[in-house]
This record gives structure tokens, sequence and C-alpha cells, in this order.
């Protein structure tokens, strides 16, 4: 298989580079050059919100520009010489700032008040604005397709199809997944599921991958109708737009719509369960707190609990591409 990351990473170096700029003009490194500090003091004392602050803070560890011992965080070597706006002689930041100028403001916005930056009031607002015309649902679609390539052709390779015959993917988008799954696995039949406006672009994706015979587009909305039924659900980059109330509707929806023996299948940029290493895990949260009220990204281990909670029987979790993974729950 051939990996998207060395172009996906290009983007995500993106917002790499706009977190650290957010830090930077909070004080953040200036505030624990002076000391280290517990979450909550750190928080009020750049004028954090605690709403995004975790995500914030851990991804500047997974950066490699603090480190935290259990809640307090302090400066790394680097951190403490070049971004500390007491030390002029080294201070880097002002430089930054100047030439990244305007990068950072609107996720300064989210982490200062713990708002999200659209006018969306929940993820219906936001799914109603993304797909009020053909442009901008074709622009989503595209983006997502962007982000889920890497993890569908994964998926293909690691998942054991062989045991099932049908599949559902709930939030389809222009359908990267059950067009990838359905190329490699001739046995196997997909139900895209999403509302309404998707169709066109499913169609057209899924007939430039020669499976438009095995695979049916089934418009809803999957909070107010059933799920289709199907072998394996599948739920890519959907729960992280979500609370965990959301989040546990889904998944018992999901379990619903499954026979015994029956899978759920959930693949998202998961938070490393120390909340250390995956940067861009941490950033795709922050990325949430700023477009939908209510979402986050979660730890491959509270997916897990989720899914216990909500009646399956076995999961787990698999790396999947790049900074991806699975978690899988077992009816």
């Amino acid at each position: 298989m051939i990996s998207p990351q060395p172009v996906t990473d290009l983007m995500w170096a993106h917002w790499k580079t706009k977190t650290m700029l957010s830090a930077v003009e909070l004080g953040v490194f200036t505030a624990l050059a002076k000391e280290p500090l517990p979450a909550a003091a750190l928080c009020e004392r750049v004028g954090l919100h605690p709403r995004p602050a975790a995500d914030f803070l851990d991804a500047l560890v997974a950066l490699g520009l603090l480190r935290r011992t259990g809640d307090v965080y302090a400066n790394t070597d680097e951190a403490d010489e070049y971004l500390d706006a007491a030390k002029p002689a080294s201070y880097l930041g002002d430089s930054f700032l100047t030439q990244c100028a305007g990068l950072a403001d609107d996720l300064v916005g989210v982490l200062r008040t713990g708002e999200a930056s659209g006018a969306a009031r929940d993820g219906r607002d936001f799914y109603a604005g993304t797909y009020a015309d053909a442009d901008s649902v074709r622009a989503f679609q595209r983006d997502m397709t962007a982000l889920s390539i890497g993890s569908a052709r994964a998926i293909a390779e690691r998942f054991p199809w062989e045991r099932y015959r049908t599949l559902v993917d709930v939030g389809c988008a222009e359908g990267a997944l059950p067009g990838w799954l359905l190329r490699r696995h001739p046995h196997l039949t997909a139900v895209g599921f999403d509302l309404p406006p998707a169709r066109e672009g499913f169609e057209k994706y899924t007939g430039r991958l020669g499976v438009a015979d095995r695979v049916e587009f089934w418009p809803g909305d999957f909070f107010s109708d059933p799920l289709p039924w199907g072998d394996v659900i599948v739920l890519g980059h959907v729960l992280h737009n979500w609370g965990e109330p959301e989040k546990l509707q889904l998944l018992e929806k999901a379990y619903a719509a499954l026979p015994p023996g029956g899978a759920v299948l959930v693949y998202e940029t998961l938070i490393d369960d120390d909340r250390r290493s995956n940067a861009v895990g941490l950033i795709l949260s922050l990325i949430m707190h700023a477009e939908v009220p209510g979402g986050f990204d979660y730890t491959g281990a509270q997916c897990q609990e989720w899914m216990r909670r909500t009646g399956f029987r076995d999961t787990y979790v698999e790396h999947l591409d790049g900074p991806e993974s699975m978690v899988v729950g077992i009816k």
C-alpha cells in the first residue's frame, strides 16, 4: 500500500506551527520559564480556557515544546531558550509571529474563550451549514477523502473481511472507505449512509473506482433515523464531532443494527493513551473545539470504554496509517 502520509504530513505542519504560535501569543513559554505550573494555575496565568486546555497543552508536549509530570507542565530546554520573551538575546517568538501574522488568530480566540469560532451552535448546525449548497458539500467530501484514504486502504488489509459480507459506512462522504474496500474484496457489498446532499458525490466517486454495482447510497440522519443493517458498521471521523452523550448514542445505534458476531469499526486520528506522542490527534481535537461545539477527539482506551458501555463484548485497538488507528468492537 502506498501511504499518503508524506503528503498529509505537510498539511499537518501548518497546524503544528499554528499551535506553537498560539502558545507564543498566549505567553505559555514565558510563564513556564519562571516556574513549572499545574494545568489550572497555568490556565489562570495565561488566560487559557479549561475546556480546550488539556488538548492544547498536551499537543505542546507531543510537539516537544513542553514536558508534563503528572498535572504539572514545564518548558523543554529548547522552548525555555528560544520561546521565553524574557530572554531577548535568544527569543525567536516575535520573529515567528511577524512572519506568520494572523495564522493563529482564530485558534487563540478558541483557547481564550473555550467557544467554537464559527456560527454553529452544535454539530447539527455545523453540518446544516456544510451541506447547504453543492460546492460546500463537494469541498467537504474531498476533505474527508484526504483525511480518510490512508486509513481506508489500511483497513482493507488489516481487518478480517473474509468473515463478513456486508458493511455500512456511516457518514460516508464521497465513499472513500467502501470504495477502496470493495475494490480489494470482491465478495463485499456496502451501503453508504449520509445526509441526502452527499449522494451525487458518493455515486460519482464510487463509480470512478468501479464498484457502483456493489454499493448503494442510503440518505438519512444518523440521530433521527435508524442505521442500515450490516455485518460491519463503520464510523470514520464521525464520533469526534460530538460530545460524549452523542458518541454513546451513535454506538448504541450501531449495536442495534448489527447481528450477533457483527462488528463496529471506529477509525480516527486517535490520541495516544498517554497523551504524549500523537500531536496530530491532539491538534485535530483542537480543530474540533474550534469548529464544532461539544466535539473532541479521544484515546483508544476511551473508545473501548464507550463500546463496552454500549454492549460490545470484545474490543481492540490497531494502528492503521500515519497518525490514524481503528477501534473494533464485536457484538
